[in-house]
């Protein structure tokens, strides 16, 4: 092998030159030429180098020239293409496209039978041409004689002996029979009579029968002699009637390979499938009619996976291209691109279809677009991270913000084809920004893909920004009133409870999932139940590991209590023992009962002493009549004349101002009457009007001059004639109007042991002590003109409203 290349080296460097290199040697059948792979020196590609070595084989000669002159000046699809020839004294080369023979696809019975039908058609085409248009006979038609591209195309070779019948002098007739192999393919007319009887049949009856035997070959593997011919075995049934008529003994019977092409392409005849149609349409693709091209993509959906694929990777492939992108062929066409696709190697992807999808990618038309985004699940394990971060995506994100809805949803579905291939600076930036957009979209659909979309990417999302992004979209979700919009914020949040802290699951999802629970629609209600059990357990489980308090340890004093704090086996008011679970209200309300307790022993020590021996009514509580702040003057009048004398003994409460009570003002039954029983807080609303004191402000102390003026007024003695400072009536801080009389009274008869106070205002007994005379203050003098500025105080008790009204708006 070494030697004959560098033989063929020294033959180049003395003869003209040849830009080409040889490779190595391709086996053929018997034949004059040797076949070498090649590569054109120019640029590196692929080529096919016949040579034919005149010094060896110098009894070859005119065929080797009568194939040179053919190849040279004949054009035609189905004829091997030649790029350069040269020849010398000793040599004879042709350059041709990368060839492979028809023999090596026979021998391994490697063709499917519709490819067969597709090799048959396009040599029955060029025989055609040959004995019609160019008046001439092939003359060594066989499977020596043809070759495959790299297309996968069959192309027409051997033509040593081509001649055109016109010519007496022609090749064929003197030397046909020095063709290698003759013997088993020439006719049996010819093999009687010579090759001179060519001149007394039809001159397409040598093709004929050549086409005939070839038939016969591709279909079986191999053809062993004329006893052969006209045998149908595997040769399509649709083909049989045909084929007999090629094989015909009698010369003028045989049917011309042109006729038979026709036969062939009739409605539903051997040569009418979807391959061969595609074959005829798709170098035409561009300048066909609506409806020859609607025809054509008809065709082409029929297409199966047997069929060439050389041919749909060189051939069909860049036609369709062009046809998408500049000729119209829109979605139908692109569709059969990504299916020829599918099957190129990645290289072949990235140098013959991704640069037409990057310019697709930027096509205005929204067809296209669509059907891009729809087949994107296709290319994008092709697609480099490079052409999509910095080509592809850029194009993509416009349909975004596209005023066609379609666009839109189908651009956010392919987010989900994309995602991988995207960059994290992409993915946390301009991809979050636009989803943004379609989260708040007018369609509901696109609202609901989004959320969908968020929860399907969320792996893919920054860790630190994750929790927060998927908090504000799915809680807008939950409150989408379309309902599948509610159920997939409910879904992604069932996926994607991994994605958020203990604290965000308590504080924020779990609110945010709550009012689903009472949703209108049932589907949205049974799955918001499914997703808070999610949260519920993960809540749970985490508090199970938290410690029992986050508090330090206390410090306080062995067996000393601290204030206010519920201790084991305390009771409650209500007389029932409450331990340390028993009654949840325990710590309120003993921290209450201790406030009690206080207030009335101060009451206790402000009056000096306690009384020796309960009255006959000690044990009956005495409540006293409290008047409303918004009655008259007169009321008070009558009220103060029905009252009880002053310094009685059926007066057992003392009024006092403690700034430790519940209001400034509070009234307490004498520690004497006060029972044990703890009836306290079911009495507390039987004085009509002692609540407001009990729930009002105890930080309140009066500070106005004129309220200090009116709460030093007259005292009342006690029951052991203690002296205790007066306070204002009730908590409105009307003027003490029985007071005022007995003021009055005072003044009029100089004090209190000179003359008596009006019938009813007199005392009932003498024996208390009378308080000392003291003047009134001026600003209770004139109580019609100069109302008493007092300290206003809150008024705690529930007020008496509607029953539409008794929660309100501000619940």
């Amino acid at each position: 092998m070494d030697f004959l290349k560098s033989a063929v080296a020294s033959a180049i460097a003395k003869g003209p030159p040849f830009p080409y290199t040889f490779g190595d040697k391709v086996d053929l059948d018997p034949s004059i030429w040797a076949l070498y792979n090649g590569t054109r020196r120019e640029d590196g590609s692929n080529c096919s180098i016949f040579s034919f070595d005149i010094t060896a084989n110098r009894s070859a000669l005119p065929l080797a020239r009568n194939a040179l002159k053919k190849l040279r000046t004949l054009r035609h699809p189905g004829v091997i293409k030649v790029l350069d020839t040269v020849e010398s004294d000793s040599y004879i080369y042709i350059a041709t496209e990368r060839l492979v023979p028809l023999r090596w696809h026979v021998k391994r019975k490697s063709l499917s039978p519709e490819t067969t039908k597709w090799g048959l058609y396009s040599i029955a085409r060029t025989i055609k041409f040959i004995n019609d248009e160019a008046s001439s006979i092939h003359g060594s038609l066989k499977v020596a004689s043809i070759f495959t591209s790299e297309s996968g195309e069959w192309k027409l070779g051997g033509f040593e002996v081509l001649s055109n019948v016109k010519d007496d002098e022609a090749v064929i007739y003197t030397y046909g029979s020095l063709v290698p192999d003759s013997g088993r393919y020439t006719p049996p007319e010819l093999a009687r009579s010579g090759w001179d009887a060519i001149k007394r049949s039809p001159h397409s009856a040598v093709d004929s029968f050549g086409f005939g035997l070839l038939v016969f070959e591709v279909f079986n593997g191999s053809y062993s002699g004329t006893d052969q011919a006209g045998q149908t075995k595997n040769i399509p049934p649709s083909m049989h009637s045909s084929y007999k008529r090629l094989v015909n003994a009698n010369p003028k019977a045989r049917l011309s390979v042109g006729h038979f092409l026709d036969q062939g392409l009739r409605s539903g005849s051997f040569f009418d499938t979807p391959l061969i149609k595609l074959t005829d349409g798709v170098e035409n693709l561009g300048v066909k009619t609506e409806s020859e091209r609607e025809e054509f993509l008809d065709d082409l959906g029929q297409l199966s996976d047997d069929f060439p694929e050389d041919f749909f990777k060189m051939k069909v492939l860049p036609e369709l291209l062009k046809s998408v992108e500049f000729g119209g062929g829109g979605p139908k066409v692109f569709a059969v691109v990504m299916k020829i696709s599918a099957k190129l190697s990645n290289d072949d992807f990235d140098t013959r279809v991704t640069p037409v999808l990057i310019r697709l990618f930027g096509n205005p038309d929204r067809a296209i677009r669509v059907c891009l985004l729809d087949n994107l699940p296709l290319m994008i394990d092709r697609l480099s991270q490079k052409a999509v971060n910095d080509k592809i995506f850029p194009q993509i994100v416009t349909g975004f913000t596209d005023i066609a809805p379609v666009v839109r949803e189908q651009t956010l579905k392919s987010v989900l084809t994309l995602i991988n291939k995207l960059s994290d600076r992409i993915i946390n930036g301009e991809l979050l920004r636009y989803l943004a957009k379609t989260a708040n979209d007018e369609q509901p659909g696109i609202r609901t893909n989004t959320t969908i979309c968020l929860g399907k990417i969320a792996k893919n999302l920054g860790p630190s920004s994750r929790a927060k992004v998927l908090l504000a979209a799915f809680s807008r979700s939950l409150r989408d009133p379309f309902v599948h919009a509610r159920n997939a914020a409910l879904l992604a949040l069932a996926v994607t409870g991994e994605y958020f802290s203990d604290e965000d699951c308590a504080t924020r999802v779990l609110p945010a999932i709550c009012p689903l629970l009472v949703d209108k629609e049932k589907p949205i209600r049974d799955q918001a139940a499914k997703t808070i059990e999610v949260y519920f357990q993960k809540v749970r489980k985490a508090a199970a590991a938290m410690p029992d308090s986050a508090l330090p340890p206390e410090s306080t004093s062995p067996g000393v209590p601290r204030m206010s704090t519920p201790q084991p086996g305390q009771q409650v008011q209500s007389g029932q023992p409450a331990s340390s679970s028993a009654s949840w209200a325990g710590w309120a309300i003993s921290s209450f009962t201790n406030k009690l307790s206080a207030a009335a022993g101060d009451i206790e020590s402000s009056n000096g002493a306690a009384a020796s021996a309960p009255s006959a009514t000690a044990n009956k509580r005495q409540v006293p009549t409290i008047v409303p702040a918004s009655s008259s003057a007169s009321t008070l009048h009558r009220q103060a004349l029905k009252s009880p004398p002053l310094g009685s003994a059926s007066a057992p409460l003392s009024r006092t101002s403690s700034s430790g009570g519940f209001g400034g003002e509070s009234f307490f039954p004498d520690p004497e009457v006060v029972d044990d029983d703890g009836d306290a807080w079911g009495d507390m609303d039987d004085g009509k009007g002692e609540a407001d004191d009990f729930f009002g402000d105890a930080n309140d102390t009066p500070t106005s001059p004129q309220t200090n003026s009116l709460s030093s007024s007259t005292t009342l003695p006690s029951k052991k004639s203690s002296v205790a400072p007066a306070v204002p009536f009730d908590d409105s801080s009307e003027p003490d109007f029985a007071g005022w009389l007995a003021a009055q009274a005072q003044k009029k008869s100089g004090g209190l042991g000179g003359k008596g106070l009006p019938k009813g205002l007199s005392k009932a007994s003498t024996t208390a002590a009378a308080p000392a005379k003291k003047s009134l203050p001026v600003a209770v003098s004139k109580p019609k003109t100069q109302p008493v500025a007092a300290k206003k105080k809150l008024d705690m008790k529930p007020k008496q409203t509607d029953e539409d009204d008794s929660w309100g708006d501000g619940w």
